[in-house]
C-alpha cells in the first residue's frame, strides 16, 4: 500500500532543485531591505503581473489582511462572495485587523459579477458603512477551483473605478487559474489595486506569499507587515524557493489539472458518490451517500488522505507530489469501493 495525500496542495515538500536553490541563496537582513534574494523575488513577481512593487510575507492570510488594511478605513465595508477565504478562513481578521464589516454575496461557485456587486454598494449615508473594497478569489477554493477569466474581471474593475472602490485579488491559486484560462498574468495589473500570490500551494514552495500593488501601497504595507510581526530577517532562504517555483513549477500545473480530471471522472462512476462538482483546475469536490467521515475512514485505511468540507462533501487536491502512479492507485481504490 502506498500513501497519496490529497488533503491540500500545501503539503508538498521542496524538490531537490528547490532545496539547492535555498541552500545557495544570497541573504541579508530583509527588514533593512538588504536581502537581495527577497528583493529579486519581489521584483520578479511584480513584473510578472504588471504591478509596480511587491512585498514578501509568511502567508497568504497576511498578504490578504495587509491589503484589506491598506485599502480600507475603520467603519468601511468590503464586498466578497460568501465562500471567500478572506471571510471564512482568516480567523475574523477583517474585523480584528481593519475594523471593517463584510457584505457577502452568493456568486455561482464563488464567482461574482458586476451586476451582483453594483446594487450592494452603499450610498453615502451616515447609517451605512462606507463601501470601499471588493475582494475576488481566483481560483475559488470553496467553489472547487472555479476560475475567473479576465473577461469576467474587466466589468467588475470598471465598476469599481466608476464608484471609487479598490479591487483586491486573493490569488492564492492564481497560476492554476491562468493555466486553465490561458489569460496573461501581465494583464492582471491593469485591473487590480492589489494581488496576493501564494507560493506554497500549487507552486510547491515551503513558505510564503507576495502582495503586489503600486509603490505607495507597498510602502505602507511594509509598516503593516511590521506591526503584524511579518518582518523576517534572512528570508532569502525562503524566497529562493519562491523564485525557483516561479521558474520551474508554473507550466507543470496542467499536469495537476489532468490528474484532477481523471479523479473526477472516476468519482462520477462511484456508487458512493452522488455529485461531482465540475473540475476546472486541481480541486475536486464531491458529495457522498454516506457521511464524509465514514468515507474518509475507508480511504485512510487504504493510505489515501483527504479532507471533508461538509457532512457529505469531500475535497481532493492534486499537486506536484501526487504522481501518475498515485492517481492510478486512487482510481483502483475507488473502483474497489
Amino acid at each position: 500500500m502506498i500513501t497519496v495525500d490529497l488533503r491540500s496542495d500545501t503539503v508538498t515538500k521542496p524538490t531537490p532543485g528547490m532545496l539547492e536553490a535555498m541552500w545557495s541563496a544570497k541573504v541579508g537582513d530583509d527588514v533593512f531591505g538588504e536581502d537581495e534574494t527577497v528583493n529579486a523575488l519581489e521584483e520578479k513577481a511584480a513584473a510578472m503581473f504588471g504591478m509596480e512593487a511587491a512585498i514578501y510575507c509568511p502567508s497568504g492570510t497576511m498578504t490578504n489582511q495587509i491589503a484589506i488594511k491598506c485599502f480600507t478605513q475603520p467603519l468601511d465595508e468590503l464586498i466578497a462572495d460568501q465562500t471567500a477565504h478572506v471571510y471564512r478562513y482568516e480567523g475574523g481578521g477583517i474585523a480584528f485587523n481593519s475594523g471593517v464589516s463584510t457584505r457577502l454575496l452568493n456568486g455561482y461557485r464563488g464567482i461574482l459579477t458586476a451586476e451582483m456587486i453594483a446594487p450592494e454598494i452603499n450610498e453615502e449615508n451616515i447609517h451605512y458603512p462606507h463601501t470601499s473594497l471588493v475582494v475576488l478569489e481566483n481560483t475559488v477554493n470553496k467553489g472547487g477551483g472555479s476560475c475567473y477569466t479576465l473577461e469576467h474581471i474587466k466589468p467588475i474593475a470598471q465598476l469599481c473605478k466608476q464608484r471609487g472602490l479598490k479591487l483586491h485579488l486573493d490569488g492564492a491559486r492564481i497560476f492554476n487559474a491562468l493555466a486553465h484560462t490561458g489569460d496573461s498574468a501581465a494583464d492582471y495589473g491593469k485591473y487590480f489595486d492589489g494581488i496576493s500570490v501564494c507560493l506554497s500551494k500549487g507552486l510547491g514552495a515551503p513558505v510564503g506569499s507576495v502582495l503586489l500593488a503600486d509603490k505607495a501601497t507597498i510602502k505602507y504595507a511594509r509598516r503593516i507587515r511590521k506591526v503584524l510581526g511579518g518582518g523576517m530577517r534572512q528570508a532569502g532562504f525562503l524566497t529562493a524557493a519562491g523564485i525557483y517555483a516561479l521558474d520551474h513549477h508554473v507550466e507543470r500545473l496542467k499536469i495537476d489539472h489532468a490528474h484532477a480530471r481523471i479523479l473526477g471522472e472516476e468519482l462520477a462512476k462511484c456508487p458512493l458518490v452522488t455529485t461531482v462538482v465540475p473540475v476546472e483546475t486541481n480541486i475536486v469536490l464531491f458529495d457522498t451517500t454516506e457521511p464524509a467521515e465514514a468515507i474518509l475512514a475507508k480511504l485512510t485505511a487504504k493510505g489515501i488522505k483527504a479532507n471533508s468540507t461538509d457532512t457529505h462533501r469531500i475535497r481532493f487536491v492534486t499537486h506536484l507530489d501526487v504522481h501518475a502512479e498515485g492517481v492510478e492507485y486512487v482510481v483502483d481504490v475507488l473502483k474497489s469501493m
